[in-house]
C-alpha cells in the first residue's frame, strides 16, 4: 500500500481485495472488499461505502463555508472542491452557472456538501440566516492582510473568478475584504491557490490538528 493518494499515478495508489476474514462492520463495502479499493481516499476510509465515509467526516467538519462566483464558468471550482475536502470545510457554494468542470476535483465532490445560489443576493441571505460572516478574498486597495487578519470562527470566505475577482456586489456585502500578500510580478493568484491559502489560514487559526490524519 502507498503512503497516500497521487493523481499523477492512478496506478500506484489502493490495495487489492480484503486478505483474510471479512470485517461485519457495516461501514465496510461488500464489492471493494472482493473487487480492491482503488479510490483517491485515505487509508482510513480504504474499502468503506461512500455513504460511510461522508457520515464520519461530518462528524468533523468544520465551521468553515468556501463560496465561490461561477458566472462566466470558472475552471478552478474543482480545485477549490478538492481543497475543501480535505479541510473538511462544511460546504461549498456555487454562486450563478450551476455546471462546472468536476475534473479538478478528482472525484472530493462525491463526499463533499455542496450548495447552488442563483445570485450573491441569494448567498448573503442564507450565510446571515446560519449567522455566518462572509468575507470576500480579493486584492483591492482598502483590503485587510489575510496574513493579519483574525477569522471569525464561523465564516464564508467568498472568492470571485479568475481575472475579473469578486464582483462589486460581493464586496459591498462581505463585513470585510483580505487580501493575500504577493511580492511577484503578477497582479493576482489563480483562485483555486488563493482559496488554499485562505482555507490553511483559517485552519491554523481554528482547527484541533490532533484531529488530522
Amino acid at each position: 500500500m502507498t503512503k497516500g493518494p497521487t493523481e499523477w499515478g492512478e496506478g500506484r495508489h489502493g490495495v487489492g481485495p480484503w486478505d483474510g476474514p471479512l470485517p461485519t462492520d457495516p461501514r465496510y463495502d461488500p464489492e471493494l472488499l472482493a473487487e480492491g479499493d482503488h479510490r483517491n481516499v485515505v487509508d482510513a476510509y480504504r474499502y468503506w461505502t461512500r455513504e460511510a465515509i461522508v457520515e464520519d467526516i461530518d462528524t468533523r467538519r468544520h465551521p468553515l463555508h468556501i463560496a465561490i462566483e461561477n458566472f462566466e464558468n470558472d475552471m478552478n471550482i474543482g480545485t477549490v472542491v478538492r481543497t475543501a475536502n480535505a479541510f473538511a470545510v462544511d460546504t461549498v457554494h456555487i454562486v450563478g452557472r450551476r455546471r462546472w468542470n468536476r475534473r479538478g476535483a478528482m472525484v472530493t465532490d462525491r463526499y463533499q456538501h455542496l450548495m447552488h445560489h442563483d445570485t450573491i443576493a441569494d448567498l448573503i441571505s442564507w450565510a446571515n440566516e446560519q449567522d455566518l460572516q462572509v468575507l470576500a478574498i480579493d486584492n483591492i486597495p482598502g483590503s485587510v492582510p489575510l496574513e493579519t487578519a483574525t477569522l471569525p470562527e464561523r465564516c464564508l470566505l467568498l472568492f470571485g473568478q479568475e481575472g475579473p475577482g469578486v464582483t462589486p456586489e460581493a464586496q459591498d456585502a462581505a463585513v470585510m475584504t483580505l487580501s493575500i500578500a504577493q511580492f511577484g510580478s503578477t497582479r493576482s493568484i489563480n483562485a483555486g491557490v488563493a482559496a488554499g491559502i485562505a482555507m490553511h489560514t483559517w485552519i491554523r487559526q481554528h482547527a484541533d490538528l490532533s484531529r488530522a490524519w
